[in-house]
Parts: C-alpha cells; structure tokens; sequence
C-alpha cells in the first residue's frame, strides 16, 4: 500500500492535473492487483490445507503451479491493459488532457505488473507455510527501494533526466522486479517450498485446479471492488477534477488506516485452512470472534486519529485549499466505516478460507452493488459529496451485520456436522 501513497505524494508536487490523473487509475491498478490477491487467496488456503493434511509434496506442486499460473495471467493482463488504456479511463470521466499523463503511467505500470504477480503469489505460499515475517520483510524492502527512486525518477536528481509521473511507475517496476528474484530464491533453493523446475501440462493442470476453484471466485470478489470504485469515482468525476484528485488521495490514505485490516485478513485465512484441514473449527470459531472485536476497536481509534489530524494530513498533500477542504471531509467522515469494513473484509476472507469462495463472492457482490454504488449515487444526489460519504459508511454497517451473522451460521453448521460424524464413526 505504501507504493500508491508515495507515488501520490511526489506526484502531488507536480500539480493538480497529475494528482487528478493518478487517482483515476487507482481503480484500474487495484484491479488488476485483485486478480493476484484472489490466486493469493486460492494458493493460500489449498496449501495451508495440504499442510495441516501432511501432504508436503502435493503442496510443493501445488505451490510451482501457482506460481507459473501468476506470470501468465499477469502477462494476459498486462496485454489487455495496455490496448485499453483510453477507452477504459475516458469511460471513467478522464478528459484528454489527464489521459495524456494516465498513458504514461499506466503503459509502464502494466509492464511493472508482471513483476508484481509472482511475488504476491509467492507470499501467499510463505504464508500458508505458517511464515508471515518473511513477506513483509519482501514487500517493505520493495517499499524502501521505491521511496528512493521515485523522487529521483520523478523530478530528475543527479545525472537521471525528469521523467514526471511515468518516473512514479518505472520506480514501481525496479521495485517489484527485485522482489521477484528474491521471493523465487527463498521458495525453490533455501525454504524448497516448491519445485526448482516447471511443470508439465498434467502437473500444471492438476496443481491449478484446487487454486482456480476458489482462486477465481476470490479474484472476481476483490476486483469488484475496485470495478464499483470506479463507478463511484465517475460519480465523483461529475464535480470536477479537484474533487477526483481529492477522492484518490482518500482512498490512497484507506489502504494505510485499514493497514492491520489488511493483514489479518491474509494472516487469519492460512490459520483457518490448518485448523479446517485438521478438523479444528472450534479454533477456527475463536480466531474469528478474536479478530472481530479487535478491528472494531482498533479502528475506532484509527478513526479518532484521522479525524484529529485531517487538516495536516490535507497539508502533506496539496496546497490548493479547495482539493485540501475535501480531503478533510473525506477524513472526518469515512474512516468511521472503516471498522465495519474490516468486518466484512475478514469475513470474506474467512470464506475463502473455509473453501466457500462462492459465499466471499455473493457477499462481495451485495457488498458493492446492492449497496455500496446506489447507496453513493443516491447520498450524492442528495447531499452532494457529503452525502456519498456518508452513505460509504451506512453501506458498510449494514452488510458488515450481514456478513457476520452469514459466517456464524455457516460455520455452527460445519461444527455441528463434525460433531455427528464423530458420532457416527
């Protein structure tokens, strides 16, 4: 997450326009980290499952087919992107004047994608094996490595020339490829938590059809998200580009307030395939209240702290007032959701985890499109862009009271299953 916020914080130094133009692609960018994020959730969950099941080889397959299904797709996508750039974003509301300033950055950003793909899947593998350091020591290096450049790349220090905001992506890119050497190191020499050598077809097939199963459902689930963000931000568009460059530093600054959101839900999922693979669930029934109670609390106090600081937070930003006035709106007034989002985050998540990949896509789906979007068309309709925000945050409350009462029931009847098959046997 910190890739986008330092990419949108040196390149709010080069002007409105380019700040604007950066967060119309936030939607795009997200969807197509989706798609790794949902082979991550798949790769995850059936091998955490193998590895409570003691089934190490089948997993070290399972984990090489993974692998060599992200850089294909990831391949795919990046093909597709870069064909579609101007029709995708002047759907979204993008004037040609900040297209111009899109295509640079998304051109090399679908480019740096590739190099994003495995590493992501990679981690997911580390993680299921019980290793949760690991991937974070992988990405924040990578994080490290894009501070630096992006400065230079950006603005053009020393003896680099002034590269503007495709500078932003080619530091992505350096970034993302030194974490693809290194993540493929660790898996197949030191850790050997996958083959050292490719696949042939039946392998391939067999390794990836576990992970499709419920890699695609995840998939389509979290690049939902960013599709219905979208649509929100054309929504936003219709105030102008003020209100979109506004709108894409909030939702830059979501990633970083979710933050712990975020990594329990790839930390919780790998625990609840072990403990579902060795017919645990009353595990898996605790693991799930504990982290429940502990998002609504720890992001009520994110909340108070956001609210608190959104006027310096807006300062670090920009210095047009009438993009900072919005930026604190957007403060003050979402981040109280962002708890009830973490709820269904980690519900989703959970699904994922218990092999249900169809129930995280249904409540993605209602999540989004049954509330989310109408209720932000109708908030701004109503209210203008106070409105849309607050309706975000009534969206979230009530599917985040559905998802947790859609879980519970799910898993007290997988227990109690268990229970009269103990019985029977």
């Amino acid at each position: 997450m910190t890739f986008g916020l330092v990419d949108t914080f040196f390149i709010s130094m080069l002007g409105t326009a380019e700040l604007a133009a950066i967060s119309f692609t936030f939607p795009v960018t997200f969807t197509v980290i989706s798609l790794n994020i949902g082979l991550g959730i798949g790769t995850s969950a059936v091998i955490a499952r193998l590895l409570g099941a003691n089934l190490h080889e089948q997993a070290k397959e399972t984990a090489t087919g993974a692998l060599m299904l992200a850089f294909v797709l990831a391949v795919v996508m990046a093909l597709i992107g870069i064909v579609s750039v101007e029709p995708i974003f002047s759907l979204m509301g993008a004037s040609e004047d900040l297209i111009v300033h899109i295509k640079d950055y998304m051109h090399v950003w679908y480019a740096a994608g590739v190099f994003l793909a495995m590493p992501m899947v990679g981690n997911s593998v580390l993680r299921a094996a019980g290793d949760t350091k690991t991937p974070s020591y992988v990405m924040a290096f990578g994080g490290l490595v894009n501070v630096i450049l992006d400065p230079i790349l950006i603005f053009g220090w020393g003896p680099f020339p002034a590269l503007g905001i495709q500078g932003a992506a080619i530091a992505t890119l350096i970034s993302w490829a030194i974490g693809l050497f290194y993540i493929i190191y660790l898996l197949a020499v030191k850790r050997q938590l996958m083959q050292a050598r490719l696949l042939n077809w039946p392998e391939l097939k067999r390794s990836c059809g576990g992970i499709l199963k419920i890699g695609l459902p995840a998939a389509g689930a979290n690049m939902l998200t960013p599709i219905a963000t979208g649509v929100v931000t054309s929504i936003v568009a219709g105030y102008g580009s003020i209100a979109v460059a506004a709108w894409g530093v909030g939702g830059r600054l979501e990633s970083i307030a979710s933050i712990v959101v975020l990594s329990l839900s790839m930390s919780l999922p790998p625990f609840i395939s072990q403990n579902l693979g060795a017919n645990k669930l009353d595990r898996v029934l605790q693991a799930f209240n504990l982290c429940i109670k502990f998002v609504l609390l720890w992001q009520l106090f994110i909340f108070v702290l956001v609210a608190l600081g959104a006027h310096f937070i807006a300062d670090i930003f920009t210095d047009d007032p009438q993009v900072a006035s919005i930026i604190q709106l957007f403060l003050v007034i979402v981040p109280l959701g962002y708890g009830l989002q973490g709820v269904i985050i980690l519900t989703n998540s959970s699904f994922n985890a218990m092999h249900l990949p169809m129930a995280a896509l249904g409540l993605s789906i209602v999540r989004l499109f049954v509330v989310f979007v109408p209720f932000a068309y109708i908030g701004s309709q109503l209210y203008d862009l106070s409105g849309l925000f607050v309706s975000a945050v009534v969206a979230n409350l009530l599917v985040a009271i559905l998802a947790f009462s859609w879980f519970k029931k799910v898993l007290h009847t997988q227990v109690a299953e268990l229970n009269l098959s103990e019985k029977v046997s």
